[in-house]
């Protein structure tokens, strides 16, 4: 029987020691090691995975090698097309011949783009029903596979923006194609300037101005002797009643003015009183006129009229001019109570009414409709009169003002609501002035101010997104519209700009894709290794301790046969 025992004992032992040989694993089973197991089994399942996300991880590769090799070869055809523009401009040439060229080029670029497809996906090419929302643009490629500490498991994506490829879009917005996001007017603030093939505009400005001059010829010199003088009051910057401003008026300041050969020697650095000539003239009415919110001045002119180069002065001929008071709202002058005292009055000083500048506190803006789309912020500066404020829009805002969700601003009504809401001041007022105008203006209950101290104004519009194109890569036609070659040159320059930098982001996003392929296969490796520490059997010792063990069961059968063995000659005793 302990025969019997050792054996079935090596036997155990050894059977666990072949298995372990055989199949290289100490911990083959959960009754191994139930811990060991478990974790060696989940960890090889998380292998496989990492396994088919590197495999999925290069058919990303490839989509991508695909659109840049596209991208890279669009970049070349941009380049050829940029090079016959430029060729389009040489007097003489034949523009119907560069024409085809431009449009075999234009063939060739839609071609390439259309056909830089790899499993049913191009990224040039794309079909996106809002390509600027991010959410609509995106497209992934499988990136890795990652177990969290709490045990929740985690499939990794490389996300993409199409946005930054696509060449063409089938709801608009793609590089070579006009920006659906182009604010154009902003319902009126700006007019389009320039050749309307990028955003381009000039801002709208409204402001008043002041009096006319008094002008006054000089005929003859005039000599101030002891006693001599012209003396006159000026009046500047009375209120006007017929800007629309509420009493009482202000009645401007009035200053009294006297010339005599002391003020000419003051002005003119001389010692006789002699006025000799109509610039000397002007010189001493400025000085004397200091403060009083007027001052003198002598003119110029184009010679010959019509031209822009070349001024000459006007002679003989003085002008009062209003230079306005900043302690007062209004914007006029009057000269009255003249005198002359031992001095020829033929073309001197005269009275003149009263002469009012003109209030202008209102801008009319031809509305047209637009759409704010996301991530798109509108700066701008607000003049008021002589004050500034700094203003911006975007989307939620435009339709927090308008109760909507889609940013569009449809009607002058409309506009006239987000212009309150911008402005968001008591003193100006917007509304519609008609179907088609908005009017911007300020409240003449509040301002006060006339001439050229009254204005409203936007300055500084800035559109974080622009320039942005406005027409379309495959509209250029240098035949029909010789006028836009310029244009078109600096078309092609900035969407040549845009192709390139969409090839630069598929560029990296290559690198970032081979990156993690060399990351998944390192870690498939580390992998294995922990797993095999864990489970993997030393196989010098198993083989040895097989070995070790064959030998014990073979004494141990023929210590099992010896211990049968013995019996029999007892056994034969009671025969």
């Amino acid at each position: 029987m302990s025969a019997l025992q050792a054996l079935r004992t090596v036997s155990g032992k050894l059977q666990k020691t072949q298995i372990q040989v055989s199949t290289g694993l100490r911990v083959a089973t959960a009754s191994d090691n139930a811990a060991y197991w478990s974790i060696a089994t989940t960890m090889r399942s998380d292998r496989r995975a990492i396994s088919a996300a590197n495999d999925a991880l290069g058919v990303g590769a490839a989509k991508v090698d695909t659109a840049y090799a596209a991208m890279s070869s669009v970049v070349e055809v941009l380049s050829d097309f940029k090079a016959k523009l430029v060729a389009a401009r040489e007097k003489g040439i034949d523009l119907d011949k560069i024409q085809n060229e431009l449009d075999q080029l234009k063939s060739q670029v839609l071609s390439i783009s259309q056909s830089a497809s790899f499993n049913g996906q191009n990224w040039l090419n794309t079909d996106v029903e809002d390509i600027y929302d991010p959410d609509n643009n995106k497209s992934s490629v499988v990136g890795g596979f990652t177990r969290n500490a709490d045990g929740t498991v985690v499939v990794n994506s490389i996300d993409y923006s199409m946005l930054q490829s696509a060449l063409f879009n089938s709801t608009g917005g793609g590089m070579l194609q006009a920006d659906p996001r182009d604010l154009k007017t902003i319902g009126g603030l700006r007019f389009d300037y320039g050749n309307g093939l990028m955003s381009t505009y000039s801002l709208r400005n409204t402001g008043g101005w002041g009096p006319t001059d008094f002008n006054f010829d000089f005929s003859s010199p005039i000599t101030f002797g002891a006693g001599d003088s012209i003396s006159f009051d000026v009046t500047a910057d009375q209120d006007n009643p017929a800007d629309g401003i509420t009493p009482p008026y202000d009645a401007g300041q009035t200053t009294s003015i006297v010339i005599d050969a002391a003020r000419v020697n003051s002005a003119l650095g001389r010692t006789d009183g002699t006025i000799g000539t109509y610039k000397e003239y002007a010189a001493v009415l400025r000085s004397a006129l200091v403060g009083s919110g007027l001052t003198a001045t002598t003119y110029t002119r184009f010679e010959p009229p019509g031209q822009t180069q070349t001024w000459v002065d006007v002679p003989d001929v003085v002008g009062i001019v209003h230079n306005g008071l900043a302690s007062k709202d209004g914007s006029s002058m009057a000269i009255s109570n003249v005198s002359f005292n031992g001095v020829t009055q033929a073309n001197q000083i005269a009275p003149r009414a009263v002469a009012y500048g003109t209030r202008n506190s209102e801008m009319t803006l031809d509305f047209e409709p637009f759409t704010v789309y996301a991530d798109v912020v509108v700066s701008m500066r607000l003049r008021v009169d002589g004050s500034y404020s700094n203003l911006s829009f975007d989307k939620d805002f435009a339709d927090l003002a308008l109760g909507k969700d889609n940013g569009k601003v449809e009607t002058s009504a409309e506009m006239a609501t987000l212009l309150t809401a911008l402005v968001n001041r008591p003193d100006v007022i917007a509304q519609a002035s008609g179907s088609g105008t908005v009017s911007l203006k300020t409240d003449p209950l509040v301002d006060r101010k006339s001439g050229e101290k009254s204005m409203i104004g936007i300055d500084g519009i800035s559109v974080n997104i622009e320039p942005v194109p406005t027409m379309n890569f495959l509209d250029v036609d240098v035949a029909r519209n010789p006028e836009m070659i310029d244009g078109y040159i600096n078309y092609i320059e900035t969407a040549m700009g845009r192709v390139v930098s969409g090839a630069a982001a598929l560029g990296s996003l290559q690198s970032r894709i081979e990156l993690q392929s060399n990351f998944a296969k390192h870690a498939m490796d580390m992998i294995d290794k922990g797993v095999g520490r864990l489970v993997d059997a030393d196989m010098e010792e198993a083989s040895a301790r097989l070995n070790a063990l064959q030998t014990q069961q073979q004494l141990a059968l023929q210590g099992l046969q010896i211990a049968n063995s013995q019996p029999q000659p007892l056994l034969s005793l009671f025969q």
